[in-house]
């Protein structure tokens, strides 16, 4: 959803299960504030200058580990909407290859998971019935479906019109061309499908979806799977009948596609989107629900679930809007632990241009939620803050890469699918092992405004010998965007089991330590 729907960021800290670390957006902004004043001084002179000095030892844990890591992702609506023919944006997203754009040459940030929008708009006439249009909903936000005359079901039928969201699928066919998994998912059902006909949502922010078209906005989503599989070449791991559903903010004067589902119109939509998938022969599509906006309102709508309606989901995904509160580990309790499911953080963003912010909440996530893999919202966005690329919501022109593309780049191109997640103890630093190549990766965040030096203890690993003379690569990003964008070092070595590596202030580092075995 745009950034003018989300919900503030929360402040709180999770009041059990979580230390209180620098957790305030009070202290976010005071922080970034801090390193903008300062200009953002290159590691290197902290470690010319000696101004660094030891604030915290990290043992990295790899008797306790969090599962395989399956990857990193964006969702495609709208930006694709926009720039999906375009293949440099493709490479950049989807390959890990240098990329040049701009005349700069910006390293490809791997994403491997793609999540695809079905739109929920047409413009065309049925029985003198026509689409009600939100009139605050700019044209580039409106995603067009595919089921545009409810009098016919079939997908062969002129009712279907398969030329539609070309540019949107162009960039989905893309993404997978390149190894991406694909997710299926919706704003909004169609809009003949919703009581007011207009896919921003109902006059109150109430359940808008039909009750007599449960099971054909299941079929809908399902016919398009089995199109996608036998016509693009895209077969979609998982499919989420929802969007935020829960949330009220769904009204017909809104800014994009939405729809207000309560618990038990989406306990009533999932058996129809399991029976729809299987009768088309797509028993091995899983069912992903219900992309809550927040981690608590995840929480309530799994709770709400009775048995038989759980086991129809195999995948929980959540969004990250609570920003730096709410029970993450909960959470984690209820779906993982308790239940047995998969979970994901499938969508998230922030205002935070530099960065900073998503670095520290992903590093919540990984310390508290553990989700197997997470996605950014929008890479591109018109909102400058909210992109790692911008554009220009006017030219549809693109502009700018904003340091938090380099700062996304420090997770997503080391931190690979396969690779299990270890324990370190902080919600500040993450580590990732990838077993065969015996390679330990650590990405850290210095939460601090000023410069400090991080020791990381690798004791509990039987074998670490680092690179070449204990050798351990790193990679820095400054957040203050002045000086260092995903800069690699050869300069750091390892001290027996331990290496210590001084961060500037407000600073992201990955670390590569090679020759790592358990």
């Amino acid at each position: 959803m745009s950034a003018s729907q989300k919900p503030a960021e929360t402040s709180s800290e999770q009041s059990a299960g979580r230390p209180s670390e620098d957790s305030s957006e009070k202290s976010a902004v005071r922080r970034r504030a801090l390193l903008a004043a300062a200009g953002g001084a290159f590691l290197s002179g902290a470690l010319g200058t000696g101004t660094a000095h030891a604030d915290a030892t990290i043992a990295v844990n790899p008797g306790t580990t969090y599962g395989s890591w399956e990857g990193w992702g964006t969702s495609l609506a709208w930006w694709a909407n926009v720039f999906g023919n375009r293949d440099d944006f493709a490479d950049l997203f989807f390959t890990t290859k240098s990329v040049t754009y701009n005349g700069r040459t910006l390293p490809g940030l791997g994403l491997n998971i793609a999540r695809y929008n079905l739109g929920a708009c047409s413009w065309n006439s049925v029985d003198g019935e026509t689409m009600a249009e939100s009139p605050n909903i700019p044209a580039f936000k409106q995603i067009e479906g595919y089921w545009q005359d409810w009098r016919n079901e079939d997908p062969a039928s002129s009712a279907w019109d398969w030329t539609a969201d070309a540019t949107q699928r162009a960039a989905l066919t893309k993404a997978v061309q390149r190894g991406a998994t694909a997710e299926l998912f919706a704003n909004s059902p169609m809009w003949w499908m919703c009581y007011n006909h207009n896919p921003s949502g109902a006059s109150d922010g109430g359940n808008n979806l039909q009750s007599w078209n449960y099971r054909q906005h299941a079929s809908h989503l399902a016919a398009v799977a089995l199109y996608a599989k036998n016509n693009w070449g895209v077969g979609f791991a998982t499919v989420d009948p929802f969007n935020e559903p829960a949330s009220t903010w769904w009204t017909a004067t809104g800014t994009q596609e939405g729809c207000h589902m309560d618990p038990s119109v989406q306990a009533a939509v999932l058996p129809y989107m399991r029976s729809e998938l299987d009768k088309r022969g797509l028993t091995g599509i899983r069912i992903s629900a219900s992309d809550e906006t927040n981690y608590d309102t995840a929480r309530s709508t799994w709770a709400s679930f009775n048995s038989s309606t759980k086991s129809l989901v195999n995948q929980v995904n959540v969004h990250g809007y609570q920003g730096a509160g709410g029970r993450r580990d909960l959470l984690y309790t209820d779906v993982v632990t308790t239940s047995g499911k998969k979970l994901w953080n499938s969508e998230t963003g922030d205002g935070d241009g530099t960065g900073w912010t998503l670095a520290r909440n992903l590093c919540y996530d990984f310390r508290w939620l553990h989700p197997t893999a997470w996605c950014y919202w929008q890479v591109m966005d018109p909102t400058t803050g909210w992109a790692m690329i911008a554009y220009d919501q006017s030219t549809l022109q693109p502009t700018t890469v904003q340091t938090k593309y380099y700062v996304m780049a420090q997770f997503s191109r080391h931190i690979r699918p396969g690779m299990t997640i270890l324990d370190t103890g902080v919600s500040y630093a993450v580590a990732a092992l990838d077993r065969t190549a015996r390679r330990l990766v650590i990405v850290a965040l210095n939460t601090s405004s000023s410069a400090q030096t991080f020791t990381f203890d690798l004791s509990r690993f039987g074998t670490v010998t680092g690179g070449t003379g204990g050798l351990v690569r790193r990679w820095n990003t400054l957040t203050s965007g002045s000086g260092d964008l995903y800069r690699e070092y050869a300069d750091t070595y390892l001290n027996g089991k331990s290496v210590a590596v001084p961060f500037a202030a407000g600073a992201v580092q990955t670390l590569q330590v090679d020759g790592v075995a358990v």
